[in-house]
């Protein structure tokens, strides 16, 4: 498991680090044979949530030999980016050279000259390429390892809608519809617990249950950043309407301002201000026999006594809430086990915070609220397919069979 401190090193250098394209020469290699034994029409990469950052992690197979390389899941990550140590060593290595072919798919104006040994890091953030090794599967376990020859990465798996990004080289490489599907865990783990899938369904889950079966379909918007939205009509708490500036949950594509984000790298679903305040007032006057803790915990304004909430199947027993999307009968029902956290020992919290005035994105759909939800990701039909809380299915995230011989 990654540290915390490692973690938040990895997005400094995310968020501070530019995009650079290495000239200098590729190094020798051994010769590899880009065949693989069959071409399988799905994969599967395991995921773990970390419990100090509530970050997913996934880890990849890279390099020649093979070693496992930590990712932080990035929905939006336009490519694959990983931590460039000093000691990065790999028999098929190659750095593109300036204004190839690679570059283009890249869509990078920078290009800078390496002194030193070829590798990923000799400047922050060069693009490379390498061998990157995913399992198969059929759906129900996994199956072997299949390699992508040169696989083109930018020195955070990257999910985001981009040419070099995750989804779209395997698809490419793969020949199979440019589909994925993320199944995050709950809890946090030593071991994986989650499952990213790359190819279309059945995914399924112990005890032989096919968690796409009953999947919802909303449209989906790309941002011409690579960002995934989606179009909310309004918002439900125990089937009563809340009220809303209608106009903030509208997507501007061309300035790229309101409408409502799906992210992983934000905890908890983050509300514009004006939403937050009519939000949080409407939900607590749906509980109006349990009082709210005088002095709640940050980040969240709304807590509750723990022990004043009923436990049930699905979470704490609080009114479901609805993202009502293209009409009424489309919407994503959010229940206590992904409404709610346990911010501290005996503190069951909201778990939605007050995203500000004027933020970019009016929703922000955190991970705590993709939790145990099948989220399915179809890049050629542009749209998305979501489960609601598969809790209600006797299954969950946790329950891929990550331990079957392949």
């Amino acid at each position: 498991m990654a540290s915390f401190l490692h973690l938040f090193h990895i997005f400094f250098l995310i968020s501070t680090s530019f995009f650079l394209v290495t000239q200098s020469k590729p190094p020798q290699r051994t010769a590899f044979n880009p065949r693989t034994a069959f071409n399988p029409n799905k994969l599967v990469l395991p995921i773990q949530k970390d419990q100090a950052t509530h970050l997913f992690i996934t880890n990849i197979h890279k390099r020649n030999p093979l070693k496992q390389v930590p990712f932080v899941v990035h929905l939006n990550g336009q490519f694959l980016w990983v931590a460039c140590e000093q000691s990065y060593l790999s028999s098929t290595y190659h750095a593109p050279l300036c204004h190839s072919t690679q570059c283009a798919r890249a869509n990078t104006p920078y290009c800078h000259t390496c002194n030193s040994t070829p590798r990923p890091g000799c400047h922050n953030n060069t693009s490379a390429q390498d061998v990157l090794s995913i399992q198969s599967t059929k759906g129900s376990k996994p199956g072997p390892l299949v390699r992508v020859p040169r696989f083109l990465f930018a020195c955070i798996a990257g999910l985001g809608h981009a040419p070099i990004s995750l989804p779209n080289q395997l698809a490419s490489h793969f020949g199979f519809p440019p589909k994925f599907a993320l199944c995050l865990p709950s809890s946090a783990s030593n071991v994986p617990n989650g499952a990213i899938f790359f190819g279309d369904g059945p995914y399924l889950m112990l005890p032989g249950i096919d968690i796409s079966s009953q999947l919802r379909f909303t449209p989906l918007t790309i941002s011409p950043e690579g960002q995934y939205y989606i179009t909310l009509t309004s918002i439900r708490i125990n089937n009563k309407q809340v009220p809303i500036n209608a106009s903030l949950l509208k997507f501007n594509v061309n300035a790229g301002t309101g409408g409502t984000k799906i992210s992983t790298i934000k905890p908890y679903t983050v509300l514009e201000h004006s939403i937050y305040q009519s939000f949080t007032r409407f939900l607590t006057s749906q509980l109006p026999g349990i009082p709210q803790l005088a002095k709640p915990v940050a980040p969240f304004s709304v807590c509750y006594d723990s022990r004043k909430l009923k436990s049930t199947r699905a979470g704490p027993g609080v009114p479901n809430i609805d993202f009502v999307l293209q009409n009424q009968n489309v919407k994503w029902t959010i229940t206590g086990a992904n409404s709610m956290v346990e911010a501290r020992r005996g503190v069951t919290c909201l778990a939605f915070v007050d995203g500000g005035v004027r933020p970019r994105a009016s929703i922000i759909i955190g991970s705590h609220q993709l939790q145990d939800n099948l989220v399915q990701f179809d890049l050629a039909g542009s749209r998305l397919g979501f489960s609601s809380s598969l809790l209600f299915r006797r299954t969950s995230c946790s329950n891929f069979n990550f331990t079957a011989t392949p």
